[in-house]
């Protein structure tokens, strides 16, 4: 697996430093509230779960299975639900946490389609940013990091379900995809 990988874009420690800077911004903005942490699956599980960690706040979770890519390196562009939220959002301060804004049509839609459900509030939180990339007009409260146009795996980031377990954010061989 480590075979596969052009080179670490983002070590395992400043991933750590990175999440420990985001949950304090989010402690500070929401003292005293109890958002709804919603994690887009499954990229964002391992992002999800060490943020989460890091929040002195009380916070609800739940989890949404969308997808866009069905094991591509490209997004087909058509946003499909797979697993729905189990909680409403009614009234409630909702934070989107992704794994990476790329085209930025997931995340445009997820936005929309929650807001239709009358939340206080949505804010975004992505461990990635790929300007690059982006199809739709849309950025993210909190940042990670921004990358580079670059195919990009490991916590929690996948390519055909795979690489998803690595501790770090590496760039993946072009071999290992370009053939698609």
């Amino acid at each position: 697996m480590l075979n596969d990988i052009a080179y670490v874009l983002l070590s395992a420690q400043e991933i750590e430093k990175r999440v420990s800077e985001i949950a304090a911004q989010i402690n500070s903005d929401y003292s005293g509230k109890e958002p709804i942490i919603v994690s887009v699956l499954r990229g964002s599980f391992i992002f999800m779960a060490d943020l989460v960690r890091k929040l002195d706040l009380k916070c609800t979770v739940d989890f949404m299975y969308v997808s866009s890519y069905e094991n591509r390196s490209v997004t087909t562009g058509a946003v499909k639900i797979v697993k729905d939220l189990d909680i409403d959002l009614e009234g409630k301060d909702v934070i989107i946490v992704e794994d990476i804004l790329d085209s930025g049509l997931t995340l445009h839609y997820l936005k929309e389609l929650l807001m239709t459900r009358r939340p206080a509030s949505i804010r975004t939180c992505s461990l990635l940013d790929k300007p690059a990339r982006r199809k739709a007009q849309v950025t993210a409260d909190y940042v990670g990091f921004e990358v580079p146009d670059a195919f990009v795996v490991g916590y929690g980031l996948d390519y055909a379900q795979k690489y998803r377990n690595l501790p770090f954010i590496g760039v993946l061989k072009s071999d290992i995809y370009e053939n698609e």
